[in-house]
């Protein structure tokens, strides 16, 4: 059944960056969007400025309660929360942002949690632990769980719904 025009109206907003393997129609993409008003740029992931260019786009017209970044898309929103073209609730799913600058850092008194699978043979777990005690502590979390980089166990099971309601209702 459709949801009514109020249920629509209030419908939390997130904007999805997708990783180099994801797309507007992948899992990830599709789930956000049956439960969400969400936002999923396509994007051209060979020229990652040209990707932070058009997700600021998106952020400045959309903009959503929440961000969610996943592998080189976590790379590109914290390239967002570095350059302060956004400053909200983030998550960043088995982020990359090392891997595209070694030096990245999470801006301070940003909410910003961070889900890695323990599993991940693309993205060292090691990275987001790295990546998390950059940030404002009382600030940021990081989420260890028992699943592969895809985060497929953790997308099957809804668990990244949930992730997205706690961070938005901070």
């Amino acid at each position: 059944m459709a949801p009514t025009a109020e249920q629509a109206m209030t419908k939390l907003r997130v904007q999805f960056v997708h990783g180099l393997e994801g797309s507007p129609q992948g899992s990830k993409a599709r789930l956000l969007a049956e439960h969400f008003d969400t936002r999923t740029p396509a994007m051209d992931t060979g020229d990652f400025d040209a990707c932070v260019a058009r997700q600021a786009e998106v952020l400045a017209e959309f903009r959503p309660e929440v961000l969610v970044g996943s592998s080189f898309g976590g790379a590109v929103a914290v390239a967002l929360l570095a350059r302060n073209l956004w400053t909200g609730p983030t998550l960043l799913l088995a982020q990359a942002a090392l891997r595209y600058d070694p030096e990245a850092r999470l801006p301070h008194g940003v909410t910003v949690w961070l889900v890695h699978g323990l599993q991940d043979n693309i993205i060292d777990p090691e990275e987001s632990r790295r990546l998390a005690r950059t940030g404002s502590a009382d600030r940021v979390r990081l989420i260890e769980v028992e699943d592969d980089h895809p985060l497929h166990r953790s997308v099957a099971s809804r668990r990244l719904l949930g992730w997205i309601e706690e961070l938005a209702s901070g």
